[in-house]
């Protein structure tokens, strides 16, 4: 079990140092809004890790040729980000943002969110899929063991993430209502490119990039 936990930690730090669309609206949230949300935010992002890691656990191969078969799961993943990022990209923010203290029904929205973004980027259960089918039979395809590797894996993201948003609260007084507004616009622009980069995967013939053969070359 402790060798489990051992092997489970150092793949959660470096989901929580991987940078990424997610990466930075923790971050952007820790710094606008306060710890407490950004953990929420956080949460829903986890929750979607976990919610993809038991598909990806309770399918494997069967999945992943299924996502071969059906690439237009790409392209609406990819399409959803593209548009969520636009939306940043191009909403008018209000002056007085960084002094809004957000409410019970705002936290509740920030862990839907976290979800949400989370739960759209098919190239995450893509990833859980991978991990599962070169690690599950290293721990002879154990529940038990299993179940430890990953929830260590997932407290241990969880956990470096905390530290990095009490970072980014420090960031706070350096905001300013224009940096604000750059942070967000660039926040768009790396979620506008991780969708088209979704969507093009979807176009692609099967051959060019085909997700068994990713795989495999994992293992």
């Amino acid at each position: 079990m402790w060798g489990d936990i051992q092997a489970g930690i150092p793949l959660g730090i470096l989901l929580a140092f991987v940078v990424g669309p997610v990466f930075f609206v923790v971050l952007e949230t820790a710094a606008l809004r306060g710890v407490k949300s950004a953990l929420l935010l956080d949460l829903g992002v986890i929750t979607a890790d976990a919610f993809f890691l038991t598909i990806a656990y309770f399918s494997s191969f069967q999945l992943l040729d299924n996502l071969n078969n059906q690439p237009g799961l790409f392209v609406f993943g990819g399409a959803v980000l593209s548009v969520y990022g636009l939306v940043l990209i191009f909403k008018k923010e209000s002056p007085h943002e960084l002094d809004q203290k957000p409410s019970s029904g705002d936290y509740i929205t920030l862990f839907v969110k976290g979800f949400l973004l989370n739960i759209i980027n098919i190239g995450v259960l893509v990833f859980w899929l991978g991990v599962v089918i070169v690690v599950g039979p290293t721990m002879d395809n154990n529940p038990s063991r299993l179940g430890v590797f990953f929830g260590t894996v997932l407290s241990t993201y969880l956990l470096v993430d905390f530290f990095k948003i009490l970072l980014a609260k420090q960031l706070k007084s350096k905001l300013t209502p224009t940096r604000v507004t750059r942070i967000k616009k660039g926040i768009g622009l790396l979620l506008v490119a991780s969708g088209l980069f979704l969507m093009v995967k979807g176009f692609l013939p099967q051959e060019t990039l085909p997700l068994s053969k990713g795989i495999e070359y994992l293992e």
